[in-house]
């Protein structure tokens, strides 16, 4: 049975990517006690439906049996199963902003608020943190944006391959550092188009400024050495059997110098054989 437990932060899309996954066929049951999961798997193989893929919800809501996870995860694996974690994460503002929006109190707070209770959920579900194959940051994720993402995770554990996917991201430094990367790299020392003006409202996709950041000596001596130090180490996240893989490049507002190195290193990827994905979290902003 293939099983996808959703978990993570409280406001940071939890219930959307259940809703999702609904939607692609899962059988979908959120905040089930930890406890309970074997036996409700149990009845899932002996049911006349046939149902073999499950998404689980597992939140801070779950105050009784959240800490048997590691043995429960370890005991549906020994028994066959494919168990895959999606741990979903917002920067701390993002999500103060959604409960006020929605006006929904926050499971963990008391007398310190929202803020506090940010906080203690960030400490309990640590542990399951560590534990997922995939850190999902909603931030400045659209439900249309997330929906996409997560089929492609879904796929992609139907077919697994023997190289990581490689997800290459831009951002500015000025929103906050993305969450989930795994490789992070500050081209701010770049010459930057911003201060000139016939760039300045212009974006990295374009052809005047990515002529601008890349016909320029610096860049290219650090895309050539940054694109070996890649082709050293990317075979070696494929020995420790890395399967997802996010190398996120930052400049100061994310719509210049980021976007065309970001660009330019999934296309050098690319051509390495690597299944690779280029997005820009700041473009419109």
């Amino acid at each position: 049975m293939q099983i996808v437990i959703v978990t993570g932060i409280s406001g940071s899309g939890k219930s959307t990517a259940i809703r999702v996954l609904e939607d692609l066929g899962f059988y979908c049951i959120d905040n089930l006690p930890v406890s309970l999961i074997p036996r409700f798997l149990e009845l899932c193989e002996h049911s006349k439906e046939h149902i073999g893929r499950v998404a689980l919800g597992i939140d801070l809501r779950e105050r009784v049996s959240l800490h048997e996870y590691p043995s429960v995860f370890t005991q549906l694996r020994q028994s066959g199963h494919q168990v895959e974690i999606l741990f979903f994460e917002a920067a701390d503002e993002v999500l103060v902003r959604r409960f006020s929006e929605t006006r929904r109190p926050h499971p963990a707070a008391t007398e310190g608020g929202v803020m506090e209770g940010i906080r203690i959920e960030r400490e309990r579900l640590a542990g399951l943190r560590e534990q997922a194959h995939q850190v999902i940051d909603t931030s400045a994720t659209t439900v249309h944006e997330l929906r996409d993402k997560l089929r492609q995770l879904l796929e992609r554990r139907a077919h697994p391959r023997t190289s990581p996917y490689v997800t290459v991201q831009s951002f500015g430094y000025k929103y906050g550092v993305p969450i989930d990367a795994d490789l992070l790299f500050d081209v701010r020392f770049l010459p930057n188009p911003f201060f000139v003006d016939e760039l300045r409202t212009r974006s990295g996709l374009e052809a005047e400024v990515i002529a601008y950041v890349l016909q320029r000596a610096e860049t290219e001596q650090f895309l050539e050495r940054l694109s070996a130090l890649l082709q050293f180490t990317l075979p070696l996240y494929v020995r420790e059997g890395k399967s997802y893989l996010t190398i996120a490049i930052g400049c100061t507002g994310g719509r210049h110098r980021s976007i065309v190195i970001a660009e330019e290193l999934g296309r050098r990827l690319t051509r390495w054989g690597y299944v690779t994905q280029v997005r820009h979290r700041d473009l419109q902003r």
